[in-house]
């Protein structure tokens, strides 16, 4: 039980994953489009398994580690939703060939696409690759429908079987709290996708695959026609930076830090937990939209709720400052007591940690998870 587990610990409720997992189920299959969920935020079996309901894919990865890890619990269609490099090509190789599993791969180079033509083998060593559209984050990504687009896939189409389509990612949606500024980008989303994807037919070649992601935008989209898959994570677990968008409840958000407090100082209006800027992270993307959010909310250790105003308004490694406006929180939190800490975002916390300790209907369970490279 949590109750005894050494803090600080990341606590995973499974009432709320199932719940988050079956609402995003429900809306993908009325926009008759396929599932394949990021995991780098869970990064773990366990949890794939659970939101699929499968244990073989497909999913979406953000590195190689997580990918192998995958590939050798049986998930054979994975994506590696980061654009690829020749110098990654033979670890690449080696996992489809240890494990059978086929890794669908990502670029926005020409260079890259040559190393993809080169490197490609046959059977296991085959490769296949999507071309990553910029639809308005300017992270990476060619302009769709462009000139670069037409380069590339014609390059890619050297080799049989290597052009696997197109991808795109808005990730620029969470810089909204409007629902009708998301759909608008989610629009964009789509077309720079489906736009893309013409262009390619259009010379006569094969895009199978046209996938996009994004949480926000699955959710919101007016329209999917034209997608055959939605990548998005964040949505089964939820973090304070999706609540201030509002994107979800507090009551959907799935994952906690347990912690203690280990100090008091009334003299400063504040108490202190064990759980700081390691246990935490120090990404503060919802203080945007709710500035007194700090690095998470404090909660009842049983019940997940909010105690008070409570937030951890300033951390050090291992300590978390919370301010205590109540002078009567001192006697219900003393010394010892033990609260669970709603992550600012999840991403970034969860990956401090080894394991999920698990509540609900598997509570005393630990599930793991990896993180690296």
């Amino acid at each position: 039980m949590i109750e005894a587990t050494e803090t600080p610990a990341l606590v995973l409720d499974i009432q709320r994953l199932n719940k988050n997992a079956a609402r995003m189920a429900a809306r993908i299959a009325s926009c008759d489009v396929g599932l394949r969920p990021h995991m780098k935020t869970a990064k773990s079996i366990d949890v794939a398994r659970a939101v699929l309901g499968a244990d073989k894919g497909p999913i979406t990865v953000s590195t190689l580690k997580e990918a192998e890890y995958f590939a050798r619990a049986g998930f054979d269609d994975i994506l590696y939703a980061v654009a690829i490099v020749p110098a990654k090509l033979d670890h690449v190789k080696r996992i489809q060939r240890e494990t059978g599993a086929r890794l669908l791969l990502t670029t926005d180079s020409v260079a890259a696409a040559e190393a993809l033509v080169a490197a490609a083998g046959e059977g296991r060593e085959a490769l296949q690759c999507l071309i990553e559209i910029d639809c308005g984050e300017h992270r990476s990504g060619v302009a769709p429908a462009s000139p670069a687009l037409a380069e590339i896939a014609a390059t890619l189409a050297a080799r049989e079987g290597l052009l696997g389509g197109v991808m795109t990612h808005a990730g620029h949606s969470y810089g909204t709290d409007s629902i009708e500024a998301i759909a608008d980008i989610a629009e964009i989303e789509r077309r720079a996708a489906v736009d893309s994807a013409a262009m390619i037919r259009a010379a006569g070649l094969a895009c199978p695959v046209v996938s996009i992601g994004s949480t926000p935008t699955i959710l919101h989209a007016r329209s999917l026609e034209g997608i055959t898959e939605a990548r998005c994570g964040i949505y089964m677990f939820w973090d304070l930076a999706q609540y201030s968008r509002g994107m979800c409840g507090l009551d959907d958000i799935a994952v906690s830090v347990l912690a203690t407090v280990i100090g008091h100082n009334p003299q400063a209006g504040s108490m202190v937990i064990d759980a700081g800027a390691l246990a935490l992270s120090k990404d503060i993307g919802a203080n945007r939209f709710m500035p007194d959010v700090g690095y998470g909310i404090v909660c009842d250790c049983a019940t997940l709720q909010p105690i008070g105003d409570l937030r951890v308004a300033n951390v050090h490694q291992e300590h978390g400052t919370v301010p205590v406006s109540d002078p009567a929180l001192f006697s219900q939190l003393p010394i010892g007591k033990r609260v669970r800490i709603l992550p600012n975002h999840a991403c970034m916390t969860c990956a401090a940690y080894d394991r999920y300790h698990l509540t609900g209907a598997k509570a005393g369970m630990t599930w793991s998870r990896i993180n690296g490279w």
